[in-house]
């Protein structure tokens, strides 16, 4: 008879399955590494920044623990946000701001709501500390606001909104966030998942982090993996008022930010002329993409990240059978049945000749 440890909710956790990588394909389907394309983890096509592998390499002694308090680094952001020091929590990535909010806030048999088609770590996070998730449908593939409020129950303690939202690229405009946040019960942390907002088009961008003053319950989350190229290096963070980032703090892993993520995300928060070439190169590689799709009849969201979500089939098999014939032409895409999408498939928008790569084998596939 085998032992069962812990408890029931963390074993029914299915473990989050990222996108396939490169070395992987190549080995299951025989091809060679560097012919491979990879549209599938919404990564910055460009890579890292300059000023950030400059940055990194200076570094002065990988060997000693790392600023565990990120000053410098909490400095930059600072000067970048005008926002104290005592608001801002690192994270091992964006991700992880959103599990410390779960582990902060929510004790088990509390509920969390999220939309329905939202990131899927937001039900994992809920899971992990037992909590009940509340999944409002989507509109139009993305939030129902009104829904949402309507959702709160008297246990409820935390809000997931992502805008733009992942997986299927839809924008809530600004006033629209600040009306629902008026909205919401000052006891109910909203955690505003912004990992792709440096994508917006300037006429659409808001200034979320300003809101941190006026809302003690707003938590704002950013990602340095999108538009700023540090997939690998994971870091983000999250900016809010002292009550929500003591407590963050207090739970926070030591040294959770590296030495070499926290100097590679000083120097890459400085380099506009890195991100306003990134996001031009998404913008041009967006209707890239579109373009093809409608020539060829096939309905997609349309985004405001870094992606888009395209539906290649109306049986529940098509994503899988399309997503199999793309990889064994070494083609990596993101499919999505795990989201309740099992038609669809989430392409990452790459350079112009990966993005040509993909077009053409998406053609052979549906051929």
């Amino acid at each position: 008879m085998s032992i069962q440890f812990g408890p029931d909710y963390i074993r029914a956790i299915a473990p989050y399955q990222g996108g396939k990588p490169i070395s992987e394909v190549a080995r299951e389907f025989g091809l060679d590494e560097t012919k491979i394309v990879k549209l599938a983890s919404n990564e910055n096509p460009l890579g890292m920044p300059e000023s950030a592998r400059k940055a990194m390499a200076n570094v002065a002694d990988a060997g000693r623990y790392p600023d565990g308090n990120g000053f410098e680094l909490k400095a930059a952001l600072t000067a970048k946000y005008g926002v104290p020091a005592e608001y801002i929590t690192l994270g091992n990535g964006s991700n992880d701001i959103l599990e410390l909010a779960a582990h902060a806030f929510v004790q088990p048999g509390q509920s969390v709501i999220y939309a329905q088609y939202s990131f899927a770590v937001y039900p994992l996070a809920t899971q992990a500390v037992g909590g009940r998730s509340l999944v409002v449908p989507a509109k139009d593939f993305g939030h129902d606001l009104d829904a949402m409020i309507d959702a709160i129950e008297e246990d409820t303690k935390l809000i997931f909104v992502a805008n733009p939202n992942n997986p299927t690229g839809t924008f809530i405009p600004g006033d629209a966030i600040e009306a629902f946040l008026r909205r919401v019960p000052s006891n109910i942390v909203v955690v505003l998942d912004e990992a792709y907002t440096e994508f917006l088009p300037q006429e659409q961008q808001y200034d979320s982090i300003a809101w941190v003053a006026k809302y003690p319950n707003l938590l704002v989350s950013r990602s340095m993996s999108k538009v700023y190229g540090l997939a690998g290096l994971r870091i983000g963070y999250g900016i809010a008022q002292l009550g929500i980032t003591d407590l963050l703090n207090r739970i926070r892993q030591p040294f959770n930010v590296n030495s070499f993520a926290q100097a590679a995300a000083i120097a890459a928060l400085a380099d506009d002329e890195f991100v306003s070439r990134s996001a031009k190169l998404n913008a041009d590689g967006y209707r890239q993409l579109t373009q093809v799709f409608d020539e060829l009849g096939l309905q997609y969201v349309p985004s405001y990240g870094n992606f888009v979500l395209v539906k290649v089939g109306e049986d529940d098999g098509a994503g899988a059978r399309i997503n199999l014939a793309l990889l064994k032409q070494g083609v990596i895409v993101r499919p999505v049945g795990n989201y309740g999408l099992p038609q669809w498939l989430r392409i990452t928008v790459g350079l112009p000749e990966e993005n040509d790569a993909f077009i053409a084998a998406l053609k052979k596939a549906l051929a």
